[in-house]
């Protein structure tokens, strides 16, 4: 597996219709069938925000994470959602880079706003390691556990 990642972000917009195809392929992979939790994806917050891509050197999708502007969910802050990784690159260090890539965009397109995102609570650590802290406790959501988790400004 390569390591090289091409990374993209962009609006609703941007999206062809065979990306927007393997963008919600790759979600409902992972989301519905694999964790087996029934929710609804599409939502309407996807036309609204930023959609942060990446793929491998043949053009596959294997990373994915939309950027929400503030007041869009969370009246102060923005937030990173619907964080995936194609199930064939987990433990290949992709899940950071994806991470670590959307909280460099989020803070380019909504300086000055802190970050929030809703984490299965399992992922807590992983978060961490980015500077979020948990400020919720546990709750249901499509049946597993999540926590709310915000990342304060840089200093």
């Amino acid at each position: 597996m390569a390591s090289f990642i091409q990374w993209q972000c962009h609006r609703f917009d941007g999206f062809t219709l065979l990306t927007l195809y393997e963008m919600l392929q790759l979600r409902g992979r992972v989301f519905v069938v694999e964790q087996r939790s029934i929710y609804e994806d599409i939502d309407g917050t996807d036309l609204d925000c930023w959609h942060l891509t990446g793929r491998d050197g043949q053009g596959r999708l294997v990373a994915y994470a939309r950027l929400i502007a503030p007041e869009q969910k969370y009246p102060d802050a923005a937030a990173i959602g619907r964080v995936v990784v194609e199930p064939d690159w987990r433990g290949s260090g992709i899940g950071r880079q994806l991470m670590a890539e959307a909280v460099l965009r989020t803070a380019r397109l909504f300086p000055g706003a802190p970050m929030m995102l809703s984490a299965q609570a399992y992922a807590q650590d992983f978060y961490a390691h980015f500077g979020f802290e948990r400020v919720s406790e546990p709750y249901d959501d499509g049946g597993i556990l999540h926590v709310d988790m915000r990342r304060p400004l840089d200093e």
